[in-house]
Order: structure tokens, then C-alpha cells, then sequence
């Protein structure tokens, strides 16, 4: 107990808190109710269960975050996978789900954190995510036009949904209408003034007291959606019946959709005073996050990159930032309570509709198409596996998808070169199609040589048809591990050398390498392969394996 309180004591030694971040809280909370609000509509529960995951995740997660300025909150994709995984889940039961499904994930985060899976982030494609969030944005444009003009909602996926308002275009409610458009026209004009920090409040207040002016009860409201509590929110135990495989497989997607956006906020949010950032820290921060907002009946939170970029231009110095603007939030819902069930849910329709158009980068996706077939293809077929599938058949696909790109890519990005002995020199040259008698090709590659990989190389190697004692040294320098896959190919093209009198030589070799090719196992499969370790200085166990070849095919000649 000792030990926790003097670390605790440390923690707030060194991460001192300054009334800029006080201050830089404040527009972090008015920007984060409309948006935990809309989250919660998005993932199909009460808009209460976003704002108490706004609160709790930028307050908790905030405390353990190695990205310093992250603001740890509600995102859409998450709660985009969240609406797709309660689906089948009756209305009674979504609240006791969707805290246990938030608890599930946060421990899942926090798993990975211990197993240090930080690393894996970066095999997801950037072409696969960029295509997965545009995907995202093209859901909500499409799934919450109905809900802006008040129109019935008809299809089970967002093109059916915004297709059914197309061909009906007089079927919906004008009062609706009046009061999403009203909102869009607020978030977009006041987003070139000064105002822009506080558009969301205007785009909430504005249309509410039309509704209220004018008597539009028609008008869909917060608190048709659910009973709004009152007073300070307290933590709760979850329901441990609620848990069911689906709802753990849905956790599973949200941790991955949270997990790798959380990587990329930490690149795009670098630490005041250069420090270095851990995603593996980050993971046990959003996982934290999420314990305590499943805690008091939130959603699942992450790294936000619009709330962070809202965090850092607002002027906040460190984590205490994002932290205030938790607590911010935590006074909005005690004071406002009553106010939070009078916003018309046109508007936070028109909130997350602005969002999604805005964080389309043009830029990006211009880059990506320009950078050739495999990342158009990528992210197309991203695309529109979000577009069409739920979100949790999406992320399976894109994350299969990036393990084929990377896979696809190790296998293309390879290159053989023969190296050519000069004095005491090696000189890369072009290497040869085809073998010749009694000649020695020195060969360097790179690339992987795992699986795929070891499978282009094969194609690559020259081939020994029709020549003579022919020897060939394979260089391995800085190879420490090599597959199963890679030791099929060489134990396959040594032994079409040795049929033409000729030997393969491997040279550079690690001796982690070498300790697995044993001669037993070698000779066990009828190979015979010449070993020459690596040494220290570049180039000698190459050279010696060249001299050591020069001997073998002068005496070659001589029999």
C-alpha cells in the first residue's frame, strides 16, 4: 500500500497541472458533449451512454496515456462496431450489453498492452485503414440522413436507408428538417469565425429553442430516447449475464478498431518536449478508459483525433487537458441534466454527418491512388466492405487484408544481385538468368525470405540446367532466423546443384542459423550445403567462401 501512494505521489509530482489546462478543458467538454451524445445515437443506445463514457474515458484514460495530449473518448468507428454487434440485442437489453461489451474491451486492451502487441499496429495497411474510415464517414453520411430530415427509416444497411429518402423525397417530417438543416448551416458557417471552437454548443442550443419557440413536439428528442438521470453519476457493477460470444467477438473488433486508431493519434499528437510516446501504454490507458466508462454505463472510448487536435490547439500543455475536460463535462451533466434530454436529435445527426464529410482528407486519398494497384485495390475493397458489411465483418476483412498486402508485399519486394569479386572488394552487378560451367556466382538478396518471400526467391535464383560444376554462394548476412519454407527452397536448389557436380554455399550465417541446419538434419534430407559463418568484418566469410570455391573447381578441373 506504501508503494501505491508513493507512486501516486510521484505521478502528481511530475505531471504538474497548469490553468492553461484548465482553461484548454473547457472547449474540449463543449465540443465533447455533442459528440458522446451523437456517439451514443450512433451505436443505437441512449445518448447518455456516450456522455458518461466522455466523461469517465477522458478523465481515467487521461491518467496513464504516454501520449500526452491524447484525449481518450468516443469515436465513431467504435461506435459504429458497437451498433453493428447489438444488432440482435432487444432495446431492454442494450444498456446491460453495452457495459459489459465496454468492460470486455477494456481488459482486452489492457492484454495487449501486458503482451506487448503495440508492434502488430504497424502492419495494418495504411491504404486498409484510410479505406476503413472512409468507409466509416460514408456509413454515417448515408445511415443518418433519415434521422436529419425526420424521414422513416427503411433497409438494414446505410446505402438502403439514404436510398429509401432519395426515392421518397416527400416522405418525412419538414419541423425535422428545419431543425437539422438549421444545425448543418450552424456547424459549417461558424466553423470560419471565431465561434468555431463552440459551433457544436450553437449547433445544439439554436435548434432546441426553435423546437421549444415554435412547439414542434413532433421533433424527436434526447429524452424520447430514454429516462435522463439526474445528479452526480455513480459506478456500477455490470451485469455478468449479458456476456455471450458475440458480444465478445464484437469487444474483440472494437479493441482493434480502437487500438490502431489510438496508434495513430500518437503519431499525430507528439509530446510536448519531445519525449517518446509508447503504443503499448497508450493500449493500457484506452483500456483503463474503458474499464471505468463500462463503470458508469459509458461506451467504449479511445484516442480521438479530432478531440485531441481540439485538445492541442485550445493550448493545453500536457495530459491535464484532456483530463479537465472530463471533469468539465462531469459538471455539464450534474447542472444540465434536464437540458441534455431537450436536444433534438436532428441536430446530433447533423453533428455526426459534419464530422464524417470533414474528416475525408482529399490529400490522402489522392496520395494512396497514386501509389499504385495494390493500394487502390486496398482501398477499395476496405471501402466497400464497410460500406456494405456490418463493421465488425469490415474490420475482419481489413485486418485479413493488410496480412495478405504484407505478405504480398514481402513476396514482390525482393531483389537478387550477384556480387563480383574485385581485389578485395565485392561490386554488385546484375545477377544471371541461368548458370554456366565451372562458374561461381556470389548472390545477395533483399527482402524477406519468409514464406511468400522464400517462394520469389526460388524464381529468382539462376537456374543449373545444362551447366557444369557450377558453385553458388548465397550471402545471409544479418538474417537471424530464417522459415521452414526457405529452407525447403535452398535444400531444393542445392540439390539440383549437386546433380551437375556443383555445390551451394551459404555465407554470412548467423550462428542461431546454423545451430538449427545441423548437419544431421542435413544429411538426413541427402543436402550438401557449405557453411561459412559471419564474422565481423563485412565481406571476409564471403571472400573465404569464394576462395574455399576457387579450390573446389581448380581441382574439379584437374579430375
Amino acid at each position: 500500500m506504501a508503494e501505491v501512494v508513493r507512486r501516486v505521489r510521484r505521478w502528481f509530482a511530475t505531471e504538474r497541472m497548469s490553468k492553461a489546462d484548465v482553461v484548454a478543458g473547457i472547449p474540449g467538454a463543449i465540443g465533447g458533449v455533442p459528440d458522446g451524445m451523437a456517439a451514443g445515437v450512433l451505436a443505437g443506445v441512449s445518448p447518455v451512454h456516450g456522455l458518461y463514457a466522455s466523461m469517465a474515458g477522458r478523465f481515467f484514460g487521461g491518467f496513464g496515456t504516454s501520449t500526452q495530449l491524447m484525449v481518450v473518448t468516443t469515436t465513431s468507428a467504435s461506435a459504429l462496431a458497437v451498433g453493428s454487434t447489438m444488432t440482435d440485442v432487444p432495446p431492454d437489453q442494450r444498456a446491460a450489453a453495452l457495459v459489459m461489451l465496454t468492460l470486455v474491451a477494456g481488459v482486452m486492451m489492457i492484454a495487449a498492452a501486458i503482451l506487448r502487441l503495440g508492434k502488430y499496429t504497424r502492419f495494418v495497411s495504411h491504404s486498409v485503414m484510410t479505406g476503413f474510415l472512409l468507409g466509416i464517414s460514408a456509413n454515417i453520411l448515408f445511415g443518418q440522413l433519415p434521422s436529419l430530415l425526420g424521414a422513416p427509416v427503411r433497409g438494414s444497411i446505410a446505402v438502403e436507408k439514404a436510398l429509401h429518402v432519395v426515392l421518397h423525397p416527400f416522405d418525412f417530417d419538414w419541423r425535422a428538417a428545419v431543425v437539422g438543416v438549421a444545425a448543418v448551416i450552424l456547424l459549417v458557417g461558424l466553423a470560419y469565425t471565431r465561434l468555431r471552437t463552440v459551433a457544436s454548443l450553437f449547433a445544439l442550443i439554436v435548434p432546441m429553442l426553435i423546437v421549444f419557440v415554435f412547439g414542434w413536439n413532433e421533433v424527436g428528442t434526447v429524452a424520447d430516447t430514454g429516462e435522463i438521470p439526474t445528479g452526480m453519476p455513480l459506478p456500477h457493477l455490470p451485469e455478468f449475464s449479458a456476456l455471450s460470444p458475440s458480444l465478445v467477438f464484437g469487444a474483440l473488433t472494437v479493441t482493434i478498431i480502437v487500438l490502431v486508431q489510438g496508434a495513430g493519434v500518437g503519431e499525430s499528437a507528439p509530446n510536448p518536449g519531445g519525449s517518446r510516446t509508447s503504443v503499448d501504454r497508450d493500449f493500457t490507458a484506452q483500456g483503463i478508459g474503458n474499464v471505468f466508462a463500462g463503470l458508469f454505463r459509458g461506451m467504449p472510448v479511445g484516442g480521438s483525433v479530432g478531440q485531441t487536435a481540439i485538445n492541442v490547439s485550445s493550448g493545453a500543455r500536457g495530459r491535464w487537458g484532456g483530463m479537465w475536460s472530463g471533469l468539465w463535462i462531469l459538471v455539464i451533466l450534474v447542472a444540465l441534466a434536464g437540458a441534455v434530454g431537450r436536444v433534438a436529435l436532428p441536430t446530433l445527426a447533423a453533428i455526426l454527418m459534419v464530422a464524417a464529410a470533414r474528416s475525408v482528407d482529399p490529400d490522402r486519398l489522392a496520395a494512396i491512388w497514386s501509389s499504385g494497384a495494390i493500394s487502390r485495390t486496398a482501398l477499395l475493397v476496405t471501402f466497400f466492405a464497410t460500406l456494405l458489411l456490418p463493421v465488425t465483418a469490415a474490420v475482419g476483412v481489413g485486418v485479413g487484408l493488410s496480412l495478405l498486402l504484407q505478405l504480398n508485399q514481402e513476396a514482390l519486394d525482393l531483389k537478387v544481385v550477384r556480387l563480383r569479386v574485385e581485389g578485395d572488394q565485392l561490386v554488385e552487378a546484375r545477377a544471371p538468368t541461368a548458370l554456366s560451367d565451372n562458374e561461381i556466382v556470389i548472390l545477395d538478396v533483399y527482402g524477406s525470405l519468409f514464406y511468400a518471400g522464400a517462394r520469389t526467391l526460388q524464381a529468382k535464383l539462376p537456374d543449373p540446367d545444362g551447366a557444369h560444376d557450377p558453385v553458388v554462394i548465397l550471402r545471409l548476412r544479418g538474417r537471424t532466423s530464417v522459415s521452414a519454407t526457405f529452407l525447403h527452397v535452398i535444400g531444393d536448389y542445392a540439390g539440383r546443384l549437386d546433380e551437375r557436380g556443383g555445390r551451394l554455399y551459404l555465407s554470412g550465417v548467423d550462428p542461431h542459423i546454423r545451430d538449427v541446419w545441423t548437419d544431421d538434419l542435413l544429411h538426413a534430407q541427402g543436402l550438401h550445403i557449405e557453411f561459412f559463418p559471419a564474422t565481423n568484418t563485412l565481406g571476409e566469410s564471403t571472400l573465404a567462401a569464394y576462395a574455399d570455391a576457387e579450390v573446389r573447381i581448380h581441382r574439379e578441373r584437374r579430375l
